[in-house]
Formats: C-alpha cells, structure tokens, sequence
C-alpha cells in the first residue's frame, strides 16, 4: 500500500479534511445508556495525524464497575478516582475544535455525551469519525472490523486490550496511515455531526432490563435487509465457550441498547443475525426466556441455547474466528 511521505505539505493536503483530531477510548460498565465510564484517554493529533499529546484518567462511576474480567478496573481500584464532573473540564480542552476519532464512534460518542449532559454540561465536539466506517471506504482487506484486525493490518502491536490508553495509543497509530491513505486517494472522510444531549435530568431513571428508551409501545420497524455473513455456520454455542464467527443469532422481545445497534455488533463480529429461530440457530438473545413469543417457543422445542442480553454484549467482546 502506498503511502503520503512525512514530508506532505499542507498545499498538497485535501484542503476539506480537519484541522486536529482526538482519538478517544473510553472503558465503561457496560453497554447500555444508563451505564458509566470508568476510564478514559485521549490522544491529540495534528491535521496529518501526528501525535501531539496523550491522556489518561480513571473515573469513578459511582456504582458496580461492570465487567471486570474485560477491563480490570476493580471497586477498590476505582474508590479514589474522580467523579466525572471533576476531570469533564480537562476532558474538553482535549476535545475542543477536533474530530473526535474512535473505533466503532457511536458508541464512544454516546457515553461521553451522557457523562457530560450528567453533569449539565456540553462535549465540545461537533464531528466525530469512526475508524470502522474509514476502513470501509479505503476498502482495507481485514478479516473483521475488530480494533485488533485494523491494528495488524498496519503493524502496530497491541500491548494491553481494552486499556483506554492502549487502545488509544494503537488506534491512533492505526489511524494515521488510513488518514494518509485516505488523502494520497483524496477520499472524502465519513464525518458525521455529534449533537449533544440535552434532556438528561438530575436523576436518570433506573435501568431496567428490556428499556428500550428509543422506540415507543408498540411501535414497529421493518427488518433490514443484510448482506450475507461471509462464515459458515459451526453449530450452535456452548456454554463456558466463546462465539464463533459464522453462528446464527436471533433476537427476541425488547433489548437495552438499541437493537439496531446490537444486531450491528453482532454482524461487525462476523455473526449471522437471523430473523427466526430453526433448527440451525446456534444462539437466541432474549431477556425474557419464559414470554411465549414464536422465537422463544421454538428454542425450546429445538433446545437452542438461550442467553440474555448482558451475558450476549460480553461473548461479542471476543468472537472466535471462523475455522479457516
């Protein structure tokens, strides 16, 4: 692959592109809107993806720290970190007037846009950009859309997963030659606008399983229409054992985080989301295993593994790769 050399003058640079970025990865306790961060970091970077600074801090999320098997931040570890309110100044003056760059950006986005309208204050971004979204439109050749697979495809050695800093560090390393990539084909970047939250009150309510805070009773959306998954099916899942790319996941009744957003996940890991559960579904995500919908009943008769959403969003961390 052929890259901008260091010495690309600004004259010669896309005059559209930003002016600076923030690559941010933020470590929270879990996936949904009523869950916290934990960690944070930030490194800025200049307009041809040069690395100017770096940061990093926990935070105390002022509740269970979630899955700590995946980010090794314990209670005891987070006791004395600051409240988010505390380092929200500090935050923004590395956010403020950049892109904010992450790795699948809705969802770093959204935490941080919570944790700001929390404290009654604003993110001071306008545009982020999604690493995911530009490998999709430099057409990089990676097996998945996993920050790992982005990181080997340019060299850069990852040193402690699911470490804000680290995953910082490697996304901004990653970053800077899809960025170059990106100018030497004068690509136009996939930036989309970040809008702040406004309506969070004092007292947000308490999460509860099967809130879906983005559709209305009874409302209904037609299914969409998905490419194929390119894996074929190993079976179904066994407990105590990762998924595997390729398995077919079926969702039932109402889910957390938007489901939209879930099945997104599901497929970015090389899973095959189904709209109905046979004999071939390898796995059903419902968090009312005992409602009598059709997908439920079904699971039973075949005696499809079942699991609930929060068990589901922790197995996505880590899919197994397809048997080559």
């Amino acid at each position: 692959m052929t890259m901008l050399d260091d010495r690309t003058t600004a004259a010669t640079w896309p005059a559209a592109y930003p002016q600076g970025y923030a690559v941010v990865d933020v470590e929270t306790t879990g996936l949904a809107r009523d869950d916290r961060i934990v960690s944070a970091a930030v490194y800025r970077l200049d307009a041809q993806g040069n690395v100017e600074d770096h940061w990093y801090t926990l935070v105390n999320p002022e509740r269970d720290p979630g899955p700590v098997w995946i980010h090794g931040l314990t209670s005891d570890v987070l006791e004395g970190a600051p409240l988010f309110p505390e380092i929200a100044a500090e935050f923004s003056a590395r956010l403020d007037g950049r892109v904010l760059v992450a790795h699948n950006a809705i969802f770093d986005w959204q935490m941080i846009a919570r944790e700001y309208a929390r404290a009654e204050r604003t993110a001071p971004v306008r545009q982020r950009l999604c690493t995911i979204a530009l490998s999709k439109e430099l057409s990089l050749p990676l097996p998945n859309h996993k920050l790992e697979s982005l990181a080997a495809h340019f060299g850069v050695v990852q040193q402690r997963a699911h470490h804000a800093l680290d995953d910082a560090r490697v996304l901004a390393e990653a970053f800077r030659p899809s960025l170059h990539t990106a100018a030497e084909r004068n690509v136009r970047l996939p930036l989309l606008e970040c809008r702040p939250l406004t309506e969070w009150g004092s007292t947000p309510p308490t999460p509860r399983i099967g809130y879906q805070a983005s559709y209305h009773a009874n409302s209904w959306r037609p299914s969409r229409k998905r490419p194929p998954c390119p894996h074929p099916n190993p079976g179904r899942y066994e407990t105590d054992k990762p998924l595997k790319q390729g398995m077919r996941v079926a969702f039932s009744g109402d889910t957390s985080i938007d489901r939209e957003l879930l099945e997104d996940r599901a497929v970015e890991a090389g899973l095959h989301v189904a709209t109905s559960v046979s004999r071939l579904t390898s796995l059903l995500v419902t968090n009312d295993p005992d409602a009598a919908t059709s997908k439920t009943v079904k699971a039973k008769a075949f005696g499809t593994p079942v699991v609930d959403e929060a068990a589901f969003t922790q197995l996505l961390r880590d899919v197994a790769p397809a048997d080559g």
